[in-house]
């Protein structure tokens, strides 16, 4: 499992032309079974994702597809997480 977190830069002024590709892509990692979670980082740093059932190239390549990552308006900061206990409700994401 992953976490992504997307650290807004100097060019976060930006953020509203790219916004519709950004949030193409994250319906995209949706539909595709890899993002669990999104939302953001407060106070208005940028944003998180949970992700599963990808390698890291693979979450690496994906992540380099967001246009707000292509544009510069975040930095992203990827973090593996080997889940060693959960809720009940999440257990599905222990290995």
């Amino acid at each position: 499992m992953f976490i992504i977190f997307l650290h807004l830069t100097e060019k976060k002024t930006r953020a509203a032309e790219f916004m519709e590709g950004h949030k193409a892509w994250i319906k995209r990692g949706f539909a595709e079974g890899v993002f669990l979670l999104t939302g953001s980082l407060e106070p208005g740093l940028g944003g998180g994702i949970l992700a599963h059932g990808s390698t890291r190239a693979e979450l690496q390549q994906r992540v380099d597809e967001d246009p707000f990552v292509v544009e510069g308006i975040v930095t992203p900061e990827i973090h593996e997480l080997d889940p060693g206990m959960a809720d009940e409700r999440l257990q599905f994401l222990i290995s």
